[in-house]
């Protein structure tokens, strides 16, 4: 007999958003825990390269944190003891209690418009490029721009996943252990619009990137297994830097583009504990096939070790 040990899974230290952050403008690694801590620690090198007022202090905060003060406060609450949904959601935007559908500041202003010049330099760029989906033809995969495993898989372990533990209990919410994210681009003579459809997800994250647009607004309709399910959409009008929290399995779509360029960020979470009973998409009992990555979010059962028995 031999034990054999299953694969090991791979894991990340959730200093992440706290430690060795760099601050391009100063040339410095730092470690945040607070203003106070970053004044104490930091205050007089910062003060020898001419960060030397309260509004350059400021401005540093702002332009080096990606995640808006709103979305941390919400993520927060959610691993406080004793947190509920009825105290969540008062840190939300509740766009439709019927429908389950929430808004929340995900990313700050700068780090929108950061994320936008990375992204329109890649699509400028030489570099191999897939679809973000079967029905954009414009955008850009995140793991393809090198921002998945640093960026996306933190945000969903560390802030999302609480959030929708209290949000969407019955989705998986607590138990969202892969992704797909990816931005999507709408421009004249591009894709403009997006058709009716719902997401191969448990959940999903739509965060608007920006730039200057007019019309493209979300709807919404209601759960695409409900025989009235596009009866009075609800429309949804973006908000750059803020994130709209919905259903997988709830029909949306995008109206025609008027004018300008529209970029969203979207990550469709997935928790493998749900899709593994039950495929989202084809509604039966998923027969899996072997991929790389996240794929499209199914495991298969692997104790943690094995005896096996060994012939000679």
């Amino acid at each position: 007999m031999a034990t054999v040990a299953a694969p090991r899974r791979f894991c990340r230290c959730a200093c992440f958003y706290t430690d060795n952050l760099y601050v391009a403008r100063y040339g410095l690694h730092v470690r945040f825990r607070g203003e106070q801590q970053l004044l104490r620690d930091y205050g007089p090198i910062l003060r020898s390269r001419g960060c030397v007022s309260a509004k350059d202090f400021q401005q540093l905060l702002a332009e080096d944190a990606a995640l808006a003060p709103e979305f941390l406060a919400a993520a927060e609450y959610s691993v406080s003891p004793g947190a509920d949904l009825k105290g969540l959601l008062q840190r939300l935007e509740t766009v439709s209690g019927e429908k389950r559908i929430y808004r929340v500041p995900v990313f700050t202003a700068p780090f929108c418009q950061a994320l936008l010049e990375e992204l329109e330099h890649f699509e400028q760029s030489d570099m191999p490029k897939g679809r973000p989906n079967t029905m954009n033809n414009y955008g850009v995969l995140l793991h393809e721009l090198g921002l998945d495993e640093p960026l996306m898989t933190p945000l969903r372990e560390r802030f999302l996943q609480p959030l929708m533990a209290l949000l969407y209990p019955d989705c998986g919410g607590g138990r969202l252990d892969s992704h797909r994210a990816f931005v999507v681009k709408y421009a004249l003579g591009q894709d403009l619009e997006l058709g009716c459809h719902y997401d191969n997800a448990e959940l999903t994250l739509n965060v608007a990137l920006g730039k200057v647009f007019t019309g493209g607004a979300l709807y919404f309709g209601g759960l695409f297994q409900a025989p009235t399910a596009l009866t009075e959409p609800l429309e949804v009008e973006h908000v750059v830097g803020q994130g709209v929290l919905h259903r997988g399995g709830q029909l949306h779509g995008a109206r025609p583009l008027g004018t300008g360029e529209r970029w969203n960020l979207v990550v469709w979470l997935r928790a493998s504990a749900v899709r593994n009973r039950l495929c989202p998409m084809c509604r039966c009992e998923p027969d899996l096939v072997d991929d790389e990555g996240f794929s499209d979010g199914f495991t298969r059962e692997e104790p943690t070790t094995v005896d096996v028995c060994v012939l000679t």
